[in-house]
């Protein structure tokens, strides 16, 4: 078994890296505090190429794998920054590319490769539903060519930077299903056309995330706006579930080396009582652990990159992988403001930015308590839980 990064992908670490040494901390910090989308920044990625990493080559993208993608990511963090403002551009690319049809493929990725359009929004969350998407009630109504959509998403982010919205909404009522996971359906929707039926309203966040929640009323789209099959949406959804896990936990491997970085480096310089801080096992400790955490993480990361990417089933190797991802960067996190003392509440050292950032992921996109109880579950055959 092979751990070496390609040569291939070592420059793309690199190119990123430089990347984004042009957005400095200052620059996460200003946008942070004016809870102000990183425009300029996601606009330098998309035209470099990296936002189209995953689109085929034949729709105008790089055609690079999910472990490339995973490593763009993780880069951002690691360079200081936060993916999170663009990542759904790629984990999004699964449903669309797996199950979508030849005429949308052609209609809408060489747009979003090009960024001409952005595909940023992912609306699934319901106020009353949580984490339990079966029990989502935004409906889609048939009514001749087209489907006439009801109901409200929660916590659906940068609604306000996207053209596209990928949709999930009940085709079948809940009450009319075999299976609870069968009759929903997934809608990619053309915000420049058929978005003034929605309303965001954002939600205030102790982070910058431009989340927001939508009222969907009478929404009207064509019937080509359906992704795949009537009904089969859940099982659509997957697919870019699976990679949104991979890619988040690789974004929390980016955090979390950030943090380890940062701590060790503090440790190094602070002299207290005449000698380096680091020096005390009560400071080294903690970030070494962090540290052992965070490698081990990235190794079941590659893991599931490496099945997503051979078409094999990675369901259990991505929810492990970003649930020890997501616990690593929190403990790193918490290394670093305790390596830090005061100086890490200060908004000049950059860590309460980070540190905060990096909690999201513990419970978002699916809270960490529930992927145990997959792992219980699906893995190792426990009763189910919920």
């Amino acid at each position: 078994m092979d751990f070496d990064f390609s040569d291939g992908q070592r420059e793309i670490r690199g190119a990123v890296s430089s990347l984004c040494a042009r957005f400095g901390d200052e620059y996460w910090r200003q946008c942070d505090e004016r809870s102000a989308y990183p425009e300029e920044f996601v606009r330098a990625l998309s035209e470099a190429g990296w936002l189209a990493a995953l689109i085929p080559q034949e729709y105008g993208g790089a055609g690079l794998a999910m472990l490339d993608g995973s490593i763009i990511l993780e880069e951002i963090n690691h360079s200081g920054g936060n993916a999170a403002a663009c990542h759904a551009q790629m984990y999004t690319m699964a449903s669309l590319l797996k199950h979508g049809g030849e005429e949308q493929k052609r209609r809408y990725l060489p747009r979003i490769a090009s960024g001409e359009l952005r595909l940023q929004a992912f609306g699934v969350t319901e106020p009353d539903a949580g984490s339990e998407t079966p029990r989502i009630k935004t409906f889609a109504r048939r009514a001749g060519d087209n489907y006439v959509i009801n109901g409200g998403k929660i916590f659906t982010s940068r609604y306000q930077h996207s053209d596209l919205l990928l949709l999930l909404a009940r085709t079948t009522p809940f009450d009319e299903v075999k299976k609870k996971t069968e009759g929903m359906s997934l809608f990619l929707v053309n915000l420049r056309e058929y978005g003034d039926a929605i309303k965001a309203v954002p939600i205030a966040t102790m982070i910058n995330h431009g989340t927001n929640q939508l009222f969907i009323d009478n929404l009207t789209v064509p019937r080509d706006a359906l992704i795949g099959e009537e009904g089969k949406g859940f099982h659509y959804l997957l697919s870019s579930l699976n990679a949104e896990r991979i890619l988040v936990s690789s974004e929390s491997i980016g955090d979390g080396r950030w943090f380890v970085e940062h701590a060790a480096s503090y440790a190094n310089e602070r002299r207290v009582f005449d000698r380096a801080i680091g020096m005390n096992q009560g400071v080294q400790f903690p970030i070494a652990k962090a540290h052992m955490a965070v490698e081990a993480a990235a190794l079941m990361r590659l893991k599931a990159a490496a099945l997503f990417d051979a078409n094999r089933p990675c369901g259990g190797e991505a929810n492990m992988a970003k649930y020890l991802a997501t616990e690593a960067a929190w403990e790193a996190g918490e290394a670093a403001m305790n390596t830090l003392g005061g100086y890490g509440f200060t908004k000049q050292y950059h860590v309460e930015r980070k540190w905060r950032e990096a909690r999201l992921y513990r419970t978002a996109p699916i809270s960490n308590n529930l992927v145990l109880s997959y792992v219980a579950e699906h893995l190792l055959g426990l009763p189910r839980s919920y």
